[in-house]
């Protein structure tokens, strides 16, 4: 509550003639429509909005107008297109036509360390999110995917409640790989939390052996997420140490 009243102070000295782009899905952000004298400018995943953006049947719409095709954003996860929907919205507000904002969507190849493709090898794909550095980070980059998933979790503990990652791990997970000094805790409440007995976790200890472990072990169609929950500090300067290590090994497999 404290973080997002902080947040909310973004708001606060908008004037008349400003615009507030709102989450209408998140009751927090649709109260920061109150704190300022910006006009609210609405996205939303779930509902039609205006004005604003939203998704509807597949299709990303801006202004009542088809936008287009969810399929074509090239970024994984619902979150994504929760992020191309604000993004469109501004775009709009600072006027960008529907064109040039498909034309910019399409062609953004992501940002480093948020589930960053990598590379195939052998049927396998490989992806760096090492910017999850905690655990609602890696539950919106499990979400991303389909299952027969690797994860390599662990790193600097945050004091964080791993267990939330038990439930989508049944769903999707082939294995876990666990890194680090949080790796005893992380599967400790795994297993408490239900885990899969047949879902197999490895402690890998570091970084270059669960790579190779996963290696190994994971087969055509299957999928290797860097998605640690947890901070970097115990074997790395920060995460993005971390993902370029990440990168930098897979591209020598």
């Amino acid at each position: 509550e404290r973080y997002a009243a902080a947040k909310a102070r973004l708001f606060v000295n908008q004037r008349a003639g400003d615009f507030a782009v709102l989450n209408s899905d998140d009751p927090a952000c649709r109260g920061y429509a109150n704190v300022g004298h910006g006009a609210p400018v609405w996205f939303s995943s779930t509902e039609q909005v205006s004005p604003g953006a939203f998704l509807r049947a597949g299709t990303l719409f801006l202004n009542q107008e088809p936008l287009m095709p969810a399929a074509e954003v090239p970024l994984r996860g619902l979150h994504n297109l929760e992020n191309t929907l604000a993004a469109a919205a501004m775009a709009s507000l600072a006027g960008a036509t529907h064109q040039q904002i498909r034309a910019a969507v399409i062609t953004f190849p992501g940002v480093e360390h948020r589930l960053e493709f990598v590379r195939e090898i052998d049927g396998v794909a490989w992806y760096n999110d090492s910017k999850a550095t905690n655990v609602d980070a890696t539950l919106k980059a499990i979400a991303a995917f389909d299952d027969g998933l690797w994860v390599i979790l662990g790193g600097k503990d945050k004091n964080s409640d791993y267990a939330p990652l038990a439930a989508p791990l049944n769903a999707k997970a082939a294995g876990v790989l666990l890194i680090g000094a949080a790796a005893e805790k992380v599967e400790a409440q795994l297993r408490d939390a239900g885990l899969d007995r047949n879902i197999e976790i490895v402690r890998s200890g570091t970084l270059d052996a669960a790579i190779s472990v996963a290696r190994e072990r994971a087969k055509p169609g299957e999928t290797i997420l860097l998605a640690p929950a947890c901070a970097s500090f115990d074997q790395f300067e920060n995460f993005e140490h971390r993902g370029r290590e990440f990168k930098r090994l897979v591209k020598t497999l």
